[in-house]
C-alpha cells in the first residue's frame, strides 16, 4: 500500500464513554476510518503510523442517524465505518503526543 493510502484509511481516532472502558480495559482503541477500507489497509496504516503491533482487529459499519429538523423535514446523517484495534501487550497509543 502506498504512502498516500496509509494516511487516508485512518480519519480519527473515536472518543467516547465505551472506546474509554475499552482503551483501559483490554488495550484496545477504536478509529473512524473510510468506508471503503479494508482489514488488512486499516492494519498496516495503524502500524505504520503509530510504530505499534496490531493484535487483532473488528471493523463494523455504523449507520447514520435520522434527525428531524426544526421546519418538520426528516435528515439523516452520513453512514461511516468504525475499527477496533487491540494491541499487543507493551503497546500503547498516546493521541496527546501525537501533533
Amino acid at each position: 500500500m502506498n504512502h498516500e493510502r496509509i494516511y487516508t484509511v485512518i480519519l480519527g481516532p473515536h472518543v467516547s464513554e465505551k472506546s474509554t472502558l475499552i482503551g483501559e480495559a483490554n488495550n484496545q482503541y477504536a478509529f473512524k476510518v473510510a468506508t471503503d477500507a479494508s482489514k488488512p489497509e486499516i492494519k498496516e496504516a495503524v502500524e505504520t503510523i503509530f510504530n505499534v503491533v496490531v493484535a487483532d482487529l473488528q471493523v463494523l459499519n455504523v449507520k447514520g442517524k435520522t434527525k428531524r429538523t426544526n421546519k418538520g423535514k426528516i435528515r439523516k446523517r452520513s453512514d461511516w465505518k468504525k475499527a477496533y484495534v487491540r494491541l499487543e501487550a507493551g503497546h500503547e497509543i498516546d493521541f496527546a503526543d501525537i501533533a
